[in-house]
């Protein structure tokens, strides 16, 4: 389990950078060229499997259709598409409050969709994750609730984070007949496909593109490799251990994460709240994923 741990634990930290790029560069580069080169880079990169393994592929397609169709669009097309949009208008404070309810959405669509049941262990253990989530973005202090603002990009972002925990659950129904790799050429393929209108919609001239790929190269490589093909491996490989539930609460590990690189790459000090909500949160994924076990080895 040590290693399925690692892996997701990896994931959430490449998504993480992947968080910051977003809203770095949203002034260069925009939302839908983002998504789009992203995706298109990772095809580039994958096409061998889709060449190689065409006929299954294509058997594949035509038994199960709807829900290829329905895990495209949730987990490639719209997810990092509306991510990318919703960091352009909202702070990255506002982001990261809702970013984590994932793990909230994730446990009641598991229980409404999948019939799973919650135990309490679980329960408490996302609560407490939350607030810890929450004891970080407000600086220890509960006053600061009343200077947040709330706007457009955070209905985005609301929207982004459904999207990605519905992927998540719906992911169980995945065709059967794919391995791994083939399922996630099969779901970049039609998700790129589904996104091309709309980026060809756009009208970028060819000269703009190319000035774009340019100045830009490293890091569409970085999310086209770290969170893209790496990290979507990991998160599945964490569903099919753990399950959807446990694997998802370790999205509250991205604000840990923030902290760290923003004392790194922006000079940013770490406070005594930090490791308070740091510690909240690893305790909340200790009870999610841990103690629920060890009790039942006492009986």
């Amino acid at each position: 389990m040590i290693k399925t741990y690692f892996l997701i634990t990896l994931c959430v930290l490449f998504w993480s950078v992947n968080f910051i790029i977003g809203r770095y560069i949203k002034d260069d580069v925009t939302p839908l060229e983002l998504a789009f080169f992203r995706w298109l880079f990772v095809f580039l990169i994958i096409s061998p499997i889709l060449i190689k393994r065409r006929k299954n592929i294509l058997n594949s397609l035509k038994q199960n259709f709807k829900i290829l169709a329905i895990l495209s669009i949730l987990g490639i097309t719209a997810f990092n598409t509306l991510l990318y949009f919703g960091l352009t208008t909202t702070t990255s404070t506002n982001a990261l409050i809702i970013n984590s309810t994932v793990p909230i959405l994730v446990l009641l669509m598991s229980f409404f969709i999948l019939k799973q049941k919650i135990n309490s262990y679980q329960t408490i253990g996302i609560i407490l994750s939350t607030l810890g989530v929450i004891f970080l973005i407000l600086r220890a202090d509960v006053s600061n609730i009343f200077s947040l603002k709330f706007n457009q990009g955070d209905i985005l972002i609301i929207i982004s984070s459904t999207a990605w925990a519905l992927y998540s659950v719906l992911i169980k129904y995945k065709p059967k007949d794919l391995n791994d790799y083939e399922y996630f050429a099969t779901i970049v393929a039609m998700g790129l496909l589904v996104l091309s209108p709309f980026y060809l919609y756009q009208g970028y001239s060819i000269e703009k593109e190319l000035e774009v790929l340019k100045n830009n190269y490293p890091i569409f490589l970085y999310v086209s490799i770290f969170p893209s093909i790496a990290s979507y491996y990991f998160w599945h490989y964490g569903i099919e251990k753990i399950g959807a539930s446990k694997t998802a609460q370790f999205t509250h590990l991205m604000p840990i994460f923030g902290i760290i690189l923003a004392s790194i790459f922006l000079g940013e000090t770490l406070e005594t709240y930090h490791l308070l909500g740091a510690m909240l949160i690893a305790f909340g994924i200790y009870l999610s994923l841990f103690y629920k076990r060890k009790v039942n080895l006492d009986f």
